[in-house]
């Protein structure tokens, strides 16, 4: 018998005296409502989301719909010189500047798959393009109103038909108070986080 043999033998030998363990049942919320305190519960998940995103340093805007977010980020743009542009972002939410990579590029616009009320995070979709989410200094997010989910669970059930290979979770603006516990922003990725809700459906 091989050493690969004998390791497999022990295994199943263990698992054969092992004690069933029943399903724990479905993946429920990590904090139950009202979030933390900031938002009443049954309210809106946009506010919930919101309130725990601006705690976390985030900023959030809200827009009517896809015209009035177009125009909101005009005024937002005008201060940048270069942007780069996730890929699933819809061409009347794309800044009107000169493209660049992510690596020098001044604004990162994104379009989130979803966002989440308890934790105030939004979900990134790997399709989008990972190097514009987390290199640009400052991003933009841009995230449907009816894509903001109350737990993290309702956010992945919603997604199930569609899962990209990897998601990401953005809770606000990079930072880390490794260092003598002093609170740097921007360190492992952009120091200034935006996320706009959209009103209505893009």
């Amino acid at each position: 018998m091989s050493a690969r043999e004998r390791v497999l033998a022990r295994v199943r030998e263990a698992l054969a005296r092992r004690e069933p363990t029943a399903h724990p049942g479905e993946f429920g919320a990590w904090r139950p409502v009202p979030y933390d305190g900031r938002v009443a519960k049954g309210a809106d998940p946009v506010d919930g989301f919101a309130a725990m995103l601006e705690a976390a340093g985030g900023e959030v805007v809200r827009r009517a719909g896809v015209a009035a977010a177009s125009k909101w980020l005009a005024g937002f743009a005008s201060v940048y010189d270069s942007a780069t542009v996730g890929a699933t972002v819809p061409a009347e939410l794309r800044p009107r500047l000169p493209e660049a990579p992510p690596v020098s590029a001044a604004l990162g616009v994104s379009m989130a798959r979803a966002a989440i009320a308890e934790t105030g995070s939004l979900v990134m979709d790997a399709r989008d393009g990972r190097r514009s989410q987390l290199l640009a200094p400052t991003h933009v997010v841009f995230v449907r109103g009816a894509d903001v989910h109350a737990t993290f669970r309702d956010a992945l059930v919603a997604a199930r038909p569609d899962l990209p290979s990897a998601i990401g979770l953005h809770s606000g603006p990079s930072k880390s108070a490794d260092i003598g516990h002093i609170m740097v922003k921007g360190v492992h990725g952009p120091g200034r986080l935006v996320a706009v809700v959209l009103g209505e459906l893009v």
